[in-house]
């Protein structure tokens, strides 16, 4: 007995290791290929990954993934028979892409390892940039940076001076001017005229004085080309301003407002359209001085909003009422309610109304 459950066991034991060998097997002669170093602007490079299928049935590759969309992978469809040999071709497609690469490619098939890794890698030697690439912005025959200035944060008592890098690749000479600049606005290009070929700059100071509001804004500016208006020639001017509270000392800070407001959404359910819905924000001053609403903006003209106080003194407490109007509106909606104040640690904070409106 003992002798035929030993030769069961032997049998069993052969039959499975006999399994194990008869499946396909997928051997390479490389695994992971170094470009070097590819240029940019070269084009497209390849490699092919050769492989035998050592195994004792034919190997079925079901799919090849690579971890970067630069990467193209392309593989034998048909099963590949023992003894016989596939290969893995991928392409791999430098352009925008300057600095090392490391790329995986995961081969699955019903071979003795279910997955397989490739790997590509090299270094992308950068193309020489252009005029366009280094001026992407073109405006009446200059070419520009940037069309936006950015102030990025500014303070309510300060100013701030910002400029844009600009050149004339054409063959004449180019002068240019500004309108409808606001008055907390100035700006100029240095120098006004640039001969063909030449650099210059615009250079833009920002009064957060004059401008008198708060928060983040935005103004339009119009570029003159040779004296003349092109509102295409347009430049944007952007700034938040909000009080610096970084020189603040431990002492100031806590005798400082508090604004609370507990709810900052509030969702209407589903209304229909031409409904009104009203909304108050209860606004509370937890902190030790006068807590004063400086600014109060709605996300889009449909939401109205009516402030109470906009100052509150320490421990009272005021209301801010929005009201959404359907009219014109469907579907899923959500707006939202930015209120600006002299909170040193929150001195932006975003309300939120949301809901539904059906025909």
């Amino acid at each position: 007995m003992r002798k035929l459950i030993s030769l069961s066991a032997f049998l069993a034991f052969t039959i499975l290791a006999f399994s194990q060998q008869s499946k396909p097997e997928l051997k390479f002669e490389e695994k992971i290929h170094d470009f070097g170093e590819v240029k940019e602007d070269g084009g497209v490079v390849a490699n092919e990954f050769k492989f035998t299928n050592s195994g004792g049935q034919a190997l079925v590759i079901h799919n090849v993934r690579t971890s970067c969309g630069c990467t193209t992978p392309e593989w034998t469809r048909t099963p590949v028979q023992p003894g016989k040999e596939g290969l893995i071709k991928v392409t791999f497609d430098p352009r925008n892409r300057p600095g090392n690469f490391n790329k995986s490619i995961t081969i699955t098939s019903n071979g003795v390892e279910a997955n397989i890794v490739l790997r590509i890698m090299g270094k992308v030697l950068p193309r020489e940039k252009t005029i366009e690439d280094i001026y992407p912005r073109e405006m009446g025959g200059i070419r520009l940076t940037s069309s936006h200035l950015s102030f990025t944060r500014i303070a309510p008592n300060a100013t701030k001076t910002e400029q844009i890098e600009v050149i004339n690749p054409s063959g004449q000479p180019i002068t240019a001017s500004f309108e409808r600049v606001p008055d907390h606005i100035q700006i100029k290009m240095v120098p006004p005229t640039l001969k063909p070929g030449e650099k210059g700059t615009i250079v833009a100071t920002y009064d957060a004085t004059l401008k008198n509001d708060w928060g983040f804004v935005v103004d339009q500016i119009f570029m003159n080309i040779n004296g003349k208006s092109d509102y295409q020639n347009r430049l944007s001017v952007s700034a938040t301003i909000e009080e610096d509270y970084s020189t603040w000392t431990a002492q100031q800070m806590a005798t400082a407002p508090d604004i609370l407001i507990e709810d900052k959404v509030f969702d209407f359910g589903e209304i229909k359209q031409n409904v009104k819905v009203e909304h108050a924000f209860e606004v509370v001053n937890k902190g030790k001085s006068n807590l004063i609403l400086r600014k109060i903006k709605a996300s889009c003209g449909c939401t109205a909003i009516e402030p109470g106080e906009m100052v509150i003194k320490p421990g009272e407490a005021t209301k801010i009422v929005a009201v959404f109007n359907s009219r014109g509106m469907n579907g899923r909606q959500n707006k939202s309610v930015t209120v600006y104040s002299n909170d040193p640690k929150k001195s932006t904070l975003l309300l939120r109304l949301t809901g539904t409106v059906v025909q």
